[in-house]
């Protein structure tokens, strides 16, 4: 029997029970599938504070749609893909996720972008049946769920969870550093406080206290107090629940007083756009990251082949949240095809927490969903600016 065949077999025999009652009673679109189009959508920051991130994820998901759409779609319908600006507001969020459930007619959100923005519009989707998927927030609010409450089924995430990845970081980075006096700098909005929580948790079970814990509003681009506090603070590493403008200006800001500790970034912090904006002001920082970074000249086989049609098609190197946009795509596209020809939300539903393996091209961790887990991994590891470039140090950490 081919592999194909027992995927086939066995997702048949889950849609013949049910896959439970809790999942029954789950309501489900079927909005936005015709005889040959699926229609999918994401808002994205494409033109606010971290268009940095969001034009690139896009680009991302707009090449892996015209590759899947290149070798006939999934199960023969083409991938429409529609995309809203957010500008990384919650509330032209819920704006841009309406307009997509009402008048779009969205089969799925894939990849939305941003803690906030992401918060704020989700309830939207679940009222409406439509799963949220891969967005580009590892918050918890994105896969954990109540099974109480059936409507909550619909979330799913395969970004590692910034609250467990940076436990991971900092557990092996006070050890491996001989850190005395650990501290954190975070975002006042969702994300931060994740990275906030990790940071203290894992703290905490080293039976250590923090030195400082600093804030800032995001948007912000004046760093100097933090900077000034977490040097009198006498802080030794500082752990950043930062995104790219505000990991370098800390991080200039903080040598300009001449305080110079280990800054470790939580997973945002590593994308391209830090060492290339930053410059020699970020060599030598530590960030968790999900992957590899992918470089153009350097990459091999399938990852080559995906850095130059990326180049090809933008005229920009590939980067962090390319890779991610991609594979927003490729993990829907994996388990929709997983459920069958006849595609409706609950098979796609049932495919998702089926227990079946996505494997992307970029060796991430395996994405593997079930009915209790909506969370694909929680393996992380850490790279380090090395002459301009990311240079992984350290592999396979959870904490």
């Amino acid at each position: 029997m081919s592999l194909h065949m027992l995927k086939t077999g066995l997702l048949g025999a889950a849609l013949a029970v049910a896959a439970g009652p809790a999942l029954a009673q789950t309501k489900v679109t079927n909005q936005g599938i015709s005889e040959k189009e699926i229609v999918i959508g994401t808002h994205q920051d494409l033109s606010g504070p971290i268009k940095v991130w969001g034009v690139p994820v896009l680009n991302g998901m707009k090449l892996a749609v015209e590759e899947v759409n290149a070798k006939g779609g999934v199960q023969g319908r083409l991938l429409k893909l529609i995309a809203e600006d957010s500008a990384y507001e919650p509330r032209k969020a819920v704006l841009a996720t309406q307009k997509m459930v009402e008048r779009d007619k969205i089969f799925a959100m894939i990849g939305p972008m941003g803690s906030p923005t992401v918060l704020a519009a989700q309830d939207i989707l679940f009222e409406a049946g439509i799963p949220q998927l891969f967005p580009l927030t590892a918050a918890e609010f994105t896969y954990k769920f109540d099974a109480s409450k059936p409507q909550e089924r619909l979330k799913f995430n395969n970004l590692l969870p910034y609250v467990e990845s940076t436990r991971a970081i900092v557990k092996h980075m006070i050890p491996e550093k001989k850190i005395q006096k650990p501290c954190v700098m975070s975002q006042d909005d969702e994300y931060g406080k994740n990275v906030l929580d990790g940071f203290t948790q894992q703290v905490e079970a080293m039976k250590m206290k923090p030195a400082s814990v600093t804030t800032y509003k995001r948007g912000a681009s004046d760093f100097s107090a933090q900077a000034a506090k977490m040097k009198s603070d006498g802080c030794d590493m500082v752990v950043l629940g930062t995104i790219i403008r505000e990991t370098i200006g800390v991080v200039a800001e903080a040598k300009k007083i001449g305080f110079e500790p280990v800054w470790l970034g939580a997973t945002p912090v590593c994308v391209l756009e830090v060492p290339a904006l930053g410059k020699g002001v970020v060599e030598g920082l530590y960030s968790g990251c999900g992957f590899e970074v992918p470089y153009r000249d350097t990459a091999k086989g399938k990852v080559k082949e995906w850095a130059e049609a990326y180049f090809k098609m933008y005229n920009s190197e590939p980067n962090t949240q390319a890779v991610i946009g991609y594979n927003t795509i490729m993990t829907f596209v994996h388990y929709a095809n997983l459920a069958g020809k006849d595609l409706t939300g609950q098979k796609l539903l049932i495919a998702l927490e089926s227990g079946d393996v996505f494997q992307d091209i970029f060796a991430s961790p395996p994405t593997k969903f079930s009915t209790t887990n909506h969370l694909a991994s929680t393996i992380t590891q850490i790279s380090v600016i090395e002459n301009g470039r990311w240079k992984t140090v350290k592999e396979g950490l959870s904490f």
